[in-house]
Protein backbone atom coordinates (compact mmCIF):
# COMPACT_ATOMS: atom_id res chain seq x y z
CA UNK A 1 0.00 0.00 0.00
CA UNK A 2 0.98 3.66 0.08
CA UNK A 3 1.85 3.79 3.77
CA UNK A 4 5.61 3.80 3.16
CA UNK A 5 5.37 6.67 0.69
CA UNK A 6 3.34 8.72 3.17
CA UNK A 7 5.85 8.04 5.93
CA UNK A 8 8.76 8.92 3.65
CA UNK A 9 7.14 12.17 2.58
CA UNK A 10 6.44 13.13 6.18
CA UNK A 11 10.05 12.40 7.10
CA UNK A 12 11.19 14.62 4.29
CA UNK A 13 9.47 17.56 5.93
CA UNK A 14 11.62 17.18 8.99
CA UNK A 15 14.83 16.17 7.35
CA UNK A 16 16.76 19.01 8.93
CA UNK A 17 15.27 18.58 12.39
CA UNK A 18 17.44 17.53 15.28
CA UNK A 19 14.70 16.85 17.80
CA UNK A 20 13.81 13.17 17.91
CA UNK A 21 10.30 11.95 18.69
CA UNK A 22 9.81 11.53 22.40
CA UNK A 23 11.10 8.26 23.77
CA UNK A 24 11.01 6.66 27.17
CA UNK A 25 14.14 7.46 29.16
CA UNK A 26 15.31 4.14 30.54
CA UNK A 27 17.33 5.95 33.20
CA UNK A 28 14.51 8.17 34.44
CA UNK A 29 14.91 7.88 38.19
CA UNK A 30 11.86 10.06 38.70
CA UNK A 31 9.74 7.01 37.95
CA UNK A 32 11.29 4.94 40.70
CA UNK A 33 9.14 4.35 43.76
CA UNK A 34 5.87 4.80 41.88
CA UNK A 35 2.95 2.39 41.73
CA UNK A 36 4.22 -1.21 41.36
CA UNK A 37 2.45 -1.59 37.99
CA UNK A 38 4.14 1.53 36.64
CA UNK A 39 7.43 0.24 37.97
CA UNK A 40 6.80 -3.06 36.18
CA UNK A 41 6.12 -1.19 32.93
CA UNK A 42 9.27 0.84 33.44
CA UNK A 43 11.30 -2.34 33.97
CA UNK A 44 9.85 -3.73 30.74
CA UNK A 45 11.04 -0.60 28.94
CA UNK A 46 14.52 -1.07 30.39
CA UNK A 47 14.48 -4.62 29.01
CA UNK A 48 13.36 -3.29 25.58
CA UNK A 49 10.08 -5.22 25.91
CA UNK A 50 7.89 -2.40 24.65
CA UNK A 51 4.94 -4.64 23.80
CA UNK A 52 4.69 -5.81 27.42
CA UNK A 53 5.22 -2.26 28.68
CA UNK A 54 2.35 -0.96 26.57
CA UNK A 55 0.08 -3.82 27.67
CA UNK A 56 0.78 -3.06 31.34
CA UNK A 57 0.31 0.67 30.87
CA UNK A 58 -2.97 0.37 29.00
CA UNK A 59 -4.36 -1.75 31.81
CA UNK A 60 -3.03 0.71 34.37
CA UNK A 61 -4.48 3.78 32.62
CA UNK A 62 -7.87 2.08 32.22
CA UNK A 63 -7.91 1.47 35.98
CA UNK A 64 -6.36 4.84 36.98
CA UNK A 65 -7.74 7.36 34.50
CA UNK A 66 -6.27 10.39 36.27
CA UNK A 67 -2.78 9.07 36.99
CA UNK A 68 -0.63 11.54 35.07
CA UNK A 69 2.57 9.49 35.29
CA UNK A 70 0.84 6.54 33.65
CA UNK A 71 -0.68 8.78 30.97
CA UNK A 72 2.69 10.33 30.16
CA UNK A 73 4.58 7.05 30.03
CA UNK A 74 1.96 5.47 27.76
CA UNK A 75 2.06 8.55 25.51
CA UNK A 76 5.80 8.15 25.10
CA UNK A 77 5.42 4.51 24.15
CA UNK A 78 2.78 5.42 21.56
CA UNK A 79 5.13 8.03 20.11
CA UNK A 80 7.84 5.40 19.85
CA UNK A 81 5.66 3.33 17.52
CA UNK A 82 4.37 6.34 15.58
CA UNK A 83 0.89 6.79 17.05
CA UNK A 84 1.00 10.58 17.16
CA UNK A 85 -2.73 11.10 17.60
CA UNK A 86 -2.98 8.64 20.48
CA UNK A 87 0.01 10.20 22.22
CA UNK A 88 -1.35 13.70 21.73
CA UNK A 89 -4.69 12.79 23.28
CA UNK A 90 -2.96 11.27 26.32
CA UNK A 91 -0.64 14.24 26.84
CA UNK A 92 -3.51 16.71 26.45
CA UNK A 93 -5.47 14.75 29.06
CA UNK A 94 -2.41 14.70 31.29
CA UNK A 95 -2.10 18.50 31.17
CA UNK A 96 -5.81 18.96 31.69
CA UNK A 97 -5.47 17.05 34.98
CA UNK A 98 -2.12 18.54 36.00
CA UNK A 99 -1.41 21.86 34.22
CA UNK A 100 1.84 22.29 36.16
CA UNK A 101 3.29 18.94 35.04
CA UNK A 102 6.25 20.56 33.27
CA UNK A 103 7.81 17.33 31.97
CA UNK A 104 4.56 16.38 30.25
CA UNK A 105 4.17 19.85 28.75
CA UNK A 106 7.73 19.79 27.43
CA UNK A 107 7.14 16.36 25.90
CA UNK A 108 3.93 17.67 24.34
CA UNK A 109 5.75 20.69 22.89
CA UNK A 110 8.51 18.47 21.44
CA UNK A 111 5.90 16.25 19.81
CA UNK A 112 4.15 19.26 18.28
CA UNK A 113 7.43 20.58 16.87
CA UNK A 114 8.20 17.27 15.21
CA UNK A 115 4.72 17.32 13.69
CA UNK A 116 5.37 20.88 12.37
CA UNK A 117 2.49 22.21 14.47
CA UNK A 118 4.66 25.11 15.42
CA UNK A 119 2.02 27.59 16.58
CA UNK A 120 0.71 25.18 19.22
CA UNK A 121 4.27 24.20 20.18
CA UNK A 122 5.17 27.84 20.72
CA UNK A 123 2.15 28.31 22.97
CA UNK A 124 3.23 25.35 25.13
CA UNK A 125 6.78 26.63 25.36
CA UNK A 126 5.60 30.10 26.33
CA UNK A 127 3.72 28.54 29.24
CA UNK A 128 6.83 26.65 30.33
CA UNK A 129 9.04 29.73 30.04
CA UNK A 130 6.63 31.84 32.07
CA UNK A 131 7.31 29.51 35.00
CA UNK A 132 11.00 28.85 34.31
CA UNK A 133 12.35 31.58 32.07
CA UNK A 134 16.01 30.54 32.22
CA UNK A 135 15.50 26.84 31.56
CA UNK A 136 18.05 25.96 28.90
CA UNK A 137 16.07 23.01 27.52
CA UNK A 138 12.95 25.09 27.04
CA UNK A 139 14.84 27.99 25.46
CA UNK A 140 16.68 25.63 23.09
CA UNK A 141 13.43 24.12 21.90
CA UNK A 142 11.89 27.58 21.53
CA UNK A 143 14.86 28.77 19.42
CA UNK A 144 14.53 25.71 17.21
CA UNK A 145 10.74 26.19 16.92
CA UNK A 146 11.09 29.84 15.92
CA UNK A 147 13.68 28.92 13.32
CA UNK A 148 11.47 26.20 11.84
CA UNK A 149 8.65 28.76 11.60
CA UNK A 150 10.95 31.19 9.78
CA UNK A 151 10.96 33.74 12.62
CA UNK A 152 14.73 34.07 12.47
CA UNK A 153 15.45 37.31 14.33
CA UNK A 154 14.29 36.05 17.78
CA UNK A 155 15.48 32.51 16.98
CA UNK A 156 19.04 33.66 16.33
CA UNK A 157 19.08 35.85 19.44
CA UNK A 158 18.07 32.85 21.53
CA UNK A 159 20.64 30.63 19.81
CA UNK A 160 23.33 33.22 20.53
CA UNK A 161 22.42 33.24 24.23
CA UNK A 162 22.45 29.45 24.36
CA UNK A 163 25.89 28.95 22.79
CA UNK A 164 27.27 31.59 25.17
CA UNK A 165 25.94 29.59 28.10
CA UNK A 166 26.98 26.16 26.78
CA UNK A 167 29.87 26.94 24.44
CA UNK A 168 31.15 23.37 24.53
CA UNK A 169 28.04 21.71 23.00
CA UNK A 170 28.55 20.87 19.29
CA UNK A 171 24.84 20.12 18.74
CA UNK A 172 23.87 23.62 19.89
CA UNK A 173 26.35 25.16 17.44
CA UNK A 174 25.02 23.04 14.56
CA UNK A 175 21.39 24.04 15.17
CA UNK A 176 22.52 27.68 15.42
CA UNK A 177 24.45 27.30 12.16
CA UNK A 178 21.42 25.77 10.41
CA UNK A 179 19.33 28.85 11.18
CA UNK A 180 22.17 31.21 10.24
CA UNK A 181 22.32 29.47 6.89
CA UNK A 182 18.57 29.70 6.29
CA UNK A 183 18.71 33.40 7.15
CA UNK A 184 21.46 33.94 4.56
CA UNK A 185 24.28 34.69 7.04
CA UNK A 186 26.66 32.29 5.32
CA UNK A 187 30.05 33.24 6.81
CA UNK A 188 28.69 33.16 10.35
CA UNK A 189 27.13 29.81 9.50
CA UNK A 190 30.49 28.44 8.28
CA UNK A 191 32.19 29.70 11.43
CA UNK A 192 29.59 27.99 13.63
CA UNK A 193 29.92 24.63 11.83
CA UNK A 194 33.70 24.86 12.09
CA UNK A 195 33.38 25.64 15.78
CA UNK A 196 31.33 22.47 16.23
CA UNK A 197 34.13 20.52 14.51
CA UNK A 198 36.74 22.13 16.75
CA UNK A 199 34.74 20.95 19.76
CA UNK A 200 34.20 17.46 18.33
CA UNK A 201 36.66 16.67 15.49
CA UNK A 202 34.82 13.47 14.53
CA UNK A 203 31.47 15.24 14.08
CA UNK A 204 30.54 14.09 10.57
CA UNK A 205 27.25 16.02 10.64
CA UNK A 206 29.11 19.31 10.93
CA UNK A 207 31.38 18.37 8.02
CA UNK A 208 28.36 17.35 5.96
CA UNK A 209 26.54 20.61 6.67
CA UNK A 210 29.60 22.51 5.47
CA UNK A 211 29.71 20.38 2.32
CA UNK A 212 26.03 21.05 1.75
CA UNK A 213 26.78 24.75 1.41
CA UNK A 214 27.04 24.65 -2.36
CA UNK A 215 29.36 27.66 -2.53
CA UNK A 216 31.74 26.28 0.13
CA UNK A 217 35.04 24.46 -0.54
CA UNK A 218 37.00 22.48 2.04
CA UNK A 219 40.58 23.41 2.85
CA UNK A 220 43.37 20.89 2.28
CA UNK A 221 43.67 20.52 6.05
CA UNK A 222 39.96 19.69 6.41
CA UNK A 223 40.19 17.13 3.60
CA UNK A 224 43.16 15.47 5.32
CA UNK A 225 41.25 15.34 8.62
CA UNK A 226 38.27 13.63 6.95
CA UNK A 227 40.54 11.05 5.32
CA UNK A 228 42.11 10.40 8.73
CA UNK A 229 38.69 9.90 10.30
CA UNK A 230 37.88 7.23 7.72
CA UNK A 231 40.90 5.20 8.86
CA UNK A 232 39.41 4.89 12.34
CA UNK A 233 37.43 1.81 13.30
CA UNK A 234 35.13 3.64 15.76
CA UNK A 235 33.36 5.79 13.15
CA UNK A 236 29.74 4.65 12.70
CA UNK A 237 28.46 3.69 9.22
CA UNK A 238 26.24 6.76 8.90
CA UNK A 239 29.12 9.07 9.82
CA UNK A 240 31.42 7.24 7.39
CA UNK A 241 28.81 7.76 4.70
CA UNK A 242 28.61 11.49 5.38
CA UNK A 243 32.39 11.81 5.24
CA UNK A 244 32.45 10.06 1.87
CA UNK A 245 29.78 12.46 0.59
CA UNK A 246 31.94 15.37 1.76
CA UNK A 247 35.08 14.00 0.13
CA UNK A 248 33.10 13.38 -3.06
CA UNK A 249 32.21 17.07 -3.20
CA UNK A 250 35.79 18.04 -2.37
CA UNK A 251 37.09 15.93 -5.28
CA UNK A 252 34.42 17.37 -7.58
CA UNK A 253 35.51 20.90 -6.67
CA UNK A 254 39.02 19.88 -7.77
CA UNK A 255 37.67 18.37 -11.04
CA UNK A 256 38.74 14.86 -9.92
CA UNK A 257 35.50 13.29 -11.11
CA UNK A 258 36.47 9.63 -11.01
CA UNK A 259 37.70 10.02 -7.43
CA UNK A 260 34.55 11.96 -6.59
CA UNK A 261 32.29 9.21 -7.92
CA UNK A 262 34.22 6.57 -5.97
CA UNK A 263 33.38 8.46 -2.77
CA UNK A 264 29.75 8.97 -3.78
CA UNK A 265 29.45 5.26 -4.53
CA UNK A 266 30.84 4.30 -1.10
CA UNK A 267 28.65 6.89 0.63
CA UNK A 268 25.48 5.61 -1.00
CA UNK A 269 26.33 1.96 -0.41
CA UNK A 270 26.67 2.69 3.30
CA UNK A 271 23.40 4.63 3.39
CA UNK A 272 21.62 1.91 1.42
CA UNK A 273 22.72 -0.65 4.02
CA UNK A 274 20.97 1.38 6.73
CA UNK A 275 17.54 1.72 5.09
CA UNK A 276 14.86 -0.60 3.77
CA UNK A 277 13.60 0.32 0.31
CA UNK A 278 11.60 -1.76 -2.15
CA UNK A 279 11.42 -0.29 -5.66
CA UNK A 280 8.73 -2.80 -6.63
CA UNK A 281 6.57 -1.55 -3.77
CA UNK A 282 6.86 2.02 -5.02
CA UNK A 283 5.81 0.93 -8.51
CA UNK A 284 2.80 -0.90 -7.05
CA UNK A 285 1.88 2.10 -4.89
CA UNK A 286 1.88 4.50 -7.82
CA UNK A 287 -0.08 1.99 -9.94
CA UNK A 288 -2.69 1.84 -7.18
CA UNK A 289 -3.06 5.62 -7.25
CA UNK A 290 -3.63 5.51 -11.00
CA UNK A 291 -6.22 2.76 -10.60
CA UNK A 292 -8.17 4.69 -7.95
CA UNK A 293 -7.97 8.16 -9.46
CA UNK A 294 -9.38 7.49 -12.89
CA UNK A 295 -10.90 10.23 -15.05
CA UNK A 296 -14.35 8.79 -14.32
CA UNK A 297 -13.80 8.92 -10.57
CA UNK A 298 -12.40 12.46 -10.63
CA UNK A 299 -15.16 13.77 -12.90
CA UNK A 300 -17.77 12.50 -10.44
CA UNK A 301 -15.91 14.25 -7.61
CA UNK A 302 -15.46 17.54 -9.45
CA UNK A 303 -17.73 19.40 -7.02
CA UNK A 304 -16.57 19.77 -3.44
CA UNK A 305 -13.51 20.62 -1.45
CA UNK A 306 -12.43 23.98 -0.06
CA UNK A 307 -12.51 26.70 -2.72
CA UNK A 308 -9.60 28.77 -1.42
CA UNK A 309 -7.17 29.54 -4.27
CA UNK A 310 -4.21 30.54 -2.11
CA UNK A 311 -1.97 27.44 -2.15
CA UNK A 312 0.62 26.94 -4.89
CA UNK A 313 2.23 23.51 -4.64
CA UNK A 314 5.70 23.08 -6.14
CA UNK A 315 6.40 19.39 -6.69
CA UNK A 316 8.84 17.05 -8.40
CA UNK A 317 11.93 15.14 -7.45
CA UNK A 318 14.51 16.66 -5.10
CA UNK A 319 17.32 18.55 -6.85
CA UNK A 320 15.07 19.35 -9.80
CA UNK A 321 15.16 23.16 -9.54
CA UNK A 322 12.11 23.51 -7.30
CA UNK A 323 13.87 25.89 -4.89
CA UNK A 324 14.69 28.19 -7.81
CA UNK A 325 11.03 28.19 -8.88
CA UNK A 326 9.95 28.88 -5.31
CA UNK A 327 12.38 31.80 -5.04
CA UNK A 328 11.09 33.28 -8.30
CA UNK A 329 7.45 32.97 -7.25
CA UNK A 330 8.06 34.34 -3.76
CA UNK A 331 9.61 37.45 -5.33
CA UNK A 332 6.10 38.35 -6.57
CA UNK A 333 4.20 40.87 -4.46
CA UNK A 334 1.17 38.54 -4.17
CA UNK A 335 3.01 35.32 -3.22
CA UNK A 336 4.67 34.31 0.02
CA UNK A 337 7.23 31.52 0.01
CA UNK A 338 6.97 29.18 2.97
CA UNK A 339 8.91 25.88 2.94
CA UNK A 340 8.40 22.12 2.55
CA UNK A 341 5.23 21.51 4.54
CA UNK A 342 4.08 18.04 5.68
CA UNK A 343 0.37 18.69 5.93
CA UNK A 344 -0.95 17.12 2.72
CA UNK A 345 0.74 13.84 3.59
CA UNK A 346 -0.62 14.08 7.12
CA UNK A 347 -4.13 14.38 5.68
CA UNK A 348 -3.56 11.32 3.50
CA UNK A 349 -2.30 9.35 6.49
CA UNK A 350 -5.53 10.02 8.41
CA UNK A 351 -7.92 8.85 5.69
CA UNK A 352 -9.84 5.90 7.07
CA UNK A 353 -8.98 2.81 5.08
CA UNK A 354 -5.69 4.34 3.94
CA UNK A 355 -4.63 6.34 0.93
CA UNK A 356 -5.52 5.96 -1.86
CA UNK A 357 -8.39 3.43 -1.57
CA UNK A 358 -9.91 5.04 1.49
CA UNK A 359 -10.83 8.02 -0.68
CA UNK A 360 -13.82 6.04 -2.00
CA UNK A 361 -15.46 6.56 1.40
CA UNK A 362 -14.52 10.23 1.78
CA UNK A 363 -17.58 12.47 1.71
CA UNK A 364 -17.33 15.87 -0.04
CA UNK A 365 -17.74 17.64 3.30
CA UNK A 366 -14.83 15.69 4.75
CA UNK A 367 -12.62 16.69 1.83
CA UNK A 368 -13.64 20.33 2.27
CA UNK A 369 -12.80 20.09 5.97
CA UNK A 370 -9.40 18.65 5.08
CA UNK A 371 -8.74 21.60 2.79
CA UNK A 372 -9.72 24.10 5.47
CA UNK A 373 -7.58 22.28 8.05
CA UNK A 374 -4.61 22.46 5.66
CA UNK A 375 -5.06 26.23 5.34
CA UNK A 376 -5.29 26.60 9.11
CA UNK A 377 -2.14 24.56 9.69
CA UNK A 378 -0.11 26.55 7.18
CA UNK A 379 -0.92 29.89 8.83
CA UNK A 380 2.12 29.57 11.09
CA UNK A 381 4.36 29.93 8.03
CA UNK A 382 2.47 32.80 6.38
CA UNK A 383 3.53 36.06 7.97
CA UNK A 384 3.26 38.61 5.15
CA UNK A 385 -0.50 38.63 4.58
CA UNK A 386 -0.16 37.86 0.87
CA UNK A 387 -3.09 36.13 -0.87
CA UNK A 388 -1.01 33.26 -2.29
CA UNK A 389 1.67 31.05 -0.77
CA UNK A 390 3.92 28.20 -1.85
CA UNK A 391 4.27 24.73 -0.38
CA UNK A 392 7.46 23.18 -1.74
CA UNK A 393 7.16 19.62 -0.46
CA UNK A 394 8.50 17.71 -3.50
CA UNK A 395 6.77 14.43 -2.64
CA UNK A 396 3.36 16.09 -2.92
CA UNK A 397 3.41 15.07 -6.59
CA UNK A 398 2.08 11.68 -5.46
CA UNK A 399 -0.86 13.40 -3.72
CA UNK A 400 -1.91 15.67 -6.59
CA UNK A 401 -5.25 13.86 -6.79
CA UNK A 402 -5.94 14.46 -3.12
CA UNK A 403 -5.02 18.14 -3.52
CA UNK A 404 -7.48 18.31 -6.41
CA UNK A 405 -10.27 16.93 -4.23
CA UNK A 406 -9.68 18.97 -1.09
CA UNK A 407 -8.39 22.22 -2.69
CA UNK A 408 -9.74 22.25 -6.27
CA UNK A 409 -8.65 25.85 -6.90
CA UNK A 410 -5.07 25.32 -5.78
CA UNK A 411 -2.27 25.33 -8.35
CA UNK A 412 0.42 22.68 -8.82
CA UNK A 413 3.73 23.35 -10.57
CA UNK A 414 5.78 20.26 -11.44
CA UNK A 415 9.47 21.10 -11.91
CA UNK A 416 11.11 18.61 -14.26
CA UNK A 417 14.86 18.33 -14.81
CA UNK A 418 16.88 16.20 -17.22
CA UNK A 419 16.68 12.70 -15.69
CA UNK A 420 20.44 12.06 -15.71
CA UNK A 421 21.25 15.42 -14.12
CA UNK A 422 18.43 15.11 -11.60
CA UNK A 423 19.19 11.54 -10.55
CA UNK A 424 22.94 12.17 -10.32
CA UNK A 425 22.31 15.25 -8.16
CA UNK A 426 20.26 13.07 -5.81
CA UNK A 427 23.00 10.42 -5.75
CA UNK A 428 25.51 13.07 -4.65
CA UNK A 429 23.34 14.27 -1.76
CA UNK A 430 22.93 12.73 1.71
CA UNK A 431 19.20 12.74 2.31
CA UNK A 432 17.36 11.50 5.35
CA UNK A 433 15.53 8.17 5.26
CA UNK A 434 12.73 10.03 3.52
CA UNK A 435 14.42 9.54 0.14
CA UNK A 436 15.69 5.98 0.48
CA UNK A 437 15.40 5.53 -3.29
CA UNK A 438 18.31 7.95 -3.78
CA UNK A 439 21.03 5.58 -2.53
CA UNK A 440 21.15 3.37 -5.63
CA UNK A 441 21.46 4.40 -9.27
CA UNK A 442 19.06 1.63 -10.23
CA UNK A 443 16.47 2.67 -7.63
CA UNK A 444 16.84 6.31 -8.69
CA UNK A 445 16.19 5.49 -12.33
CA UNK A 446 13.14 3.40 -11.50
CA UNK A 447 11.74 6.07 -9.17
CA UNK A 448 12.17 8.75 -11.82
CA UNK A 449 10.33 6.57 -14.36
CA UNK A 450 7.50 5.88 -11.89
CA UNK A 451 7.23 9.59 -11.08
CA UNK A 452 7.01 10.57 -14.77
CA UNK A 453 4.46 7.81 -15.41
CA UNK A 454 2.25 9.02 -12.54
CA UNK A 455 2.43 12.64 -13.67
CA UNK A 456 1.53 11.58 -17.21
CA UNK A 457 -1.53 9.86 -15.73
CA UNK A 458 -2.55 13.05 -13.94
CA UNK A 459 -2.15 15.01 -17.18
CA UNK A 460 -4.67 12.64 -18.78
CA UNK A 461 -7.26 12.54 -15.98
CA UNK A 462 -7.07 16.17 -14.77
CA UNK A 463 -5.74 18.01 -17.84
CA UNK A 464 -4.48 21.51 -17.18
CA UNK A 465 -4.48 21.18 -13.40
CA UNK A 466 -0.71 20.69 -13.17
CA UNK A 467 1.70 23.05 -14.92
CA UNK A 468 5.10 21.68 -15.90
CA UNK A 469 8.28 23.76 -15.74
CA UNK A 470 11.28 22.45 -17.65
CA UNK A 471 14.39 23.41 -15.68
CA UNK A 472 16.65 23.57 -18.73
CA UNK A 473 14.21 25.88 -20.52
CA UNK A 474 13.93 28.06 -17.43
CA UNK A 475 17.67 28.68 -17.17
CA UNK A 476 17.99 29.16 -20.95
CA UNK A 477 15.21 31.78 -21.26
CA UNK A 478 14.11 32.90 -17.77
CA UNK A 479 11.78 35.71 -18.76
CA UNK A 480 9.79 33.66 -21.26
CA UNK A 481 9.33 30.77 -18.81
CA UNK A 482 8.56 33.01 -15.82
CA UNK A 483 5.91 34.88 -17.80
CA UNK A 484 4.30 31.55 -18.70
CA UNK A 485 4.26 30.48 -15.05
CA UNK A 486 2.40 33.61 -14.05
CA UNK A 487 -0.06 33.18 -16.91
CA UNK A 488 -0.88 29.76 -15.47
CA UNK A 489 -1.25 31.27 -12.00
CA UNK A 490 -3.45 34.08 -13.31
CA UNK A 491 -1.14 36.75 -11.93
CA UNK A 492 0.55 39.67 -13.69
CA UNK A 493 4.24 39.34 -14.46
CA UNK A 494 6.51 41.47 -12.26
CA UNK A 495 10.07 42.25 -13.43
CA UNK A 496 11.34 41.85 -9.88
CA UNK A 497 10.75 38.11 -10.18
CA UNK A 498 13.72 37.94 -12.56
CA UNK A 499 15.84 39.47 -9.79
CA UNK A 500 14.85 36.69 -7.38
CA UNK A 501 18.41 36.60 -6.05
CA UNK A 502 17.75 39.94 -4.35
CA UNK A 503 14.94 38.33 -2.33
CA UNK A 504 16.11 38.17 1.29
CA UNK A 505 13.61 35.56 2.44
CA UNK A 506 14.94 32.60 4.41
CA UNK A 507 15.49 29.33 2.53
CA UNK A 508 15.81 25.96 4.28
CA UNK A 509 16.92 23.68 1.44
CA UNK A 510 20.19 22.46 -0.03
CA UNK A 511 19.97 25.17 -2.71
CA UNK A 512 19.73 28.06 -0.25
CA UNK A 513 22.98 29.68 -1.45
CA UNK A 514 22.43 29.04 -5.16
CA UNK A 515 19.06 30.83 -5.25
CA UNK A 516 20.72 33.94 -3.86
CA UNK A 517 22.70 34.21 -7.12
CA UNK A 518 21.54 34.96 -10.69
CA UNK A 519 20.53 31.99 -12.83
CA UNK A 520 23.50 30.00 -14.09
CA UNK A 521 23.71 27.01 -16.42
CA UNK A 522 26.63 25.11 -14.89
CA UNK A 523 24.32 22.35 -13.65
CA UNK A 524 22.90 21.62 -17.10
CA UNK A 525 24.52 18.51 -18.55
CA UNK A 526 26.75 18.01 -15.51
CA UNK A 527 26.09 14.26 -15.72
CA UNK A 528 28.54 14.07 -18.63
CA UNK A 529 31.45 14.38 -16.20
CA UNK A 530 30.39 11.07 -14.70
CA UNK A 531 29.10 9.33 -17.83
CA UNK A 532 31.53 6.41 -17.51
CA UNK A 533 29.85 5.44 -14.21
CA UNK A 534 26.18 5.88 -15.10
CA UNK A 535 25.34 2.68 -17.00
CA UNK A 536 23.08 1.35 -14.17
CA UNK A 537 21.17 4.63 -14.11
CA UNK A 538 20.74 4.73 -17.89
CA UNK A 539 19.50 1.14 -17.88
CA UNK A 540 16.97 1.85 -15.11
CA UNK A 541 15.73 4.98 -16.86
CA UNK A 542 15.30 3.02 -20.08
Amino acid sequence: MFRDEIRNARQAASADQVIAPAEVDKNDTALLGLDPELQRAFNAVRANNFVLAEQILRGFVDAHETDVNGLKLLAELLLRRGDQEGAEALLARCLEIAPDFAAARHRYASMLVNASRLGLAKEQLEILLRHDSRNLTYRSLMAYTLGQAGDYAPALELHKEIVREVPDQPAAWIVYANDLRAAGRVQECVDAYRHAIALQPENADAYWNLSNLKTFQFSDEEIDRMHALLTRTDIAPRSRSLLHFCLGKACEDQAKFDDAFAHFRKANALQRSLVAYDADQTTRSFAEIKAVFSSDFLSKRSIGGCNDSGPIFIVGLPRSGSTLVEQILSSHSAIEGTRELPYVQAKAARIEGGFPRGIFNAAPQMLADMGRAYLEETKNFRMLGRPFFTDKMPSNFAFASLIRLMLPNARIIDVRRDPLDCCLANFKHAFSRAFAFSYSLGDLGRYYRDYVDLMDHYDRVIPGFIYRVDYESLVADPEKQVRRMFEYLGLPFEPGCLRFYENERAVRTASSEQVRMPIFQQGVGSWRRYEAHLAPLKAALG
